[in-house]
């Protein structure tokens, strides 16, 4: 290496300046500054070592040039530094000019979707909407509907009892205590205490058992309950408006049938099938190779049920129906455990495209 003159000492300041003004970041620009001023393979430490092999009469030269050099480079990185320190933006500032960030957007439960569509089907259908109390008393939830006092529903390992019976308005206990309403029939009874017929309501809501949560089971679940009051209401009827509702929910080549069965506040009743829209009743692992699927229970109104709310049977006739909405999503979608509507598990909400 060249002895190093002062016209050197320019042109490494320079080549300094540039690199700096090249530098993408503070770390590159540290890597510059310890290229030139670092203690080991510098610039600056190059000239100083040139000073032991250096003729007598240079060295004192080189040692000026080396430190004129050294108090520059500093000078400049001083002023370097405080500019970038200066500029620095604050910690958690945000840049504005970088381009925003698209926020994720929410999308409506499969439950709330399937709930909306059967209330629009029903709706459309002349049916009201009623909703009514969670926690309900016992001449609600069973007495009014026909289920007497050793009826099995009304067992302990059914239903979620909260506590001591409730006041009457003599300010004693009477013998209703309060629960968690096991379905929401006891809606239908509300209403039915406080119109008069025509009725034609649909009471959509969430319902409580005493169940183990399971592939098919949950504690709590929704239901949709209907109900039709009226002058010469028959089961034709109620066969028409489930058959209208399957064919809009499910398929419009859809068919229903009735299966005879047995609850306490309907006579006659049945179980509701729908023929399977995946195969069109040929048969497929949906519908287990029988062509049918469940979806509810159904029946006319039982004259006990009117009479405990204060309705003419000889006058007017019903049918109730009730449709479980977890029953109908799990079918509509093909869901094969219930538990994954209440997960909150976003891989499997994000599959509906709601």
């Amino acid at each position: 290496m060249s002895l190093p003159a002062s016209s050197s000492v320019a042109e490494q300041l320079a080549a300094f300046e540039r690199e700096l003004a090249t530098a993408g970041s503070l770390r590159d620009a540290q890597a510059v500054r310890d290229r030139f001023l670092g203690r080991k393979n510098s610039v600056v430490a190059s000239w100083m070592q040139m000073i032991a092999s250096a003729p007598v009469d240079q060295k004192k030269l080189i040692g000026r040039y080396a430190n004129e050099l050294k108090q520059q480079i500093e000078a400049r990185w001083t002023a370097y530094a405080e500019a970038a320190e200066a500029n620095a933006r604050p910690a958690g500032a945000v840049d504005v000019t970088l381009p925003g960030r698209v926020p994720r957007l929410g999308r409506r439960h499969p439950l709330t979707v399937v709930r909306d569509r059967m209330e629009g089907i029903f709706t459309r259908m002349g049916f009201a909407i009623v909703e009514g109390p969670e926690i309900e008393d016992e001449w609600h939830c069973f007495d009014a509907l026909n289920m007497p006092a050793e009826h099995p529903a009304r067992d302990m390992q059914d239903t979620l009892y909260l506590g001591a019976p409730v006041r009457g308005e003599s300010g004693r206990p009477d013998d209703r205590r309060t629960m968690l309403r096991t379905h929401t029939s006891s809606i239908q009874i509300r209403y039915m205490q406080a119109h008069t017929p025509p009725i034609r309501i649909v009471a959509p809501g969430r319902v409580y058992r005493r169940d183990d949560l399971d592939l098919t089971h949950t504690p709590m679940f929704t239901q949709m309950e209907g109900l039709v009051v009226d002058e010469g209401i028959s089961l034709a009827d109620l066969k028409g408006t489930l058959l209208a509702f399957a064919r809009d929910m499910f398929s419009e080549r859809a068919r229903v049938r009735f299966r005879p069965s047995f609850f306490p506040y309907t006579e006659p009743s049945a179980e509701v099938d729908i023929s399977c829209w995946q195969c069109d009743g040929r048969g497929c692992a949906m519908c287990k190779q029988t062509g049918w699927v469940e979806i509810g229970g159904c029946g006319m109104v039982h004259p006990a049920v009117f009479e405990a709310v204060g309705i003419d049977a000889e006058r007017y006739t019903g049918f109730a129906f009730g449709v479980g909405i977890e029953r109908v999503a799990i079918l509509r979608h093909q869901v094969q455990d219930i538990r994954l509507f209440f997960e909150n598990d976003l891989r499997f909400l994000e599959q509906f495209p709601y």
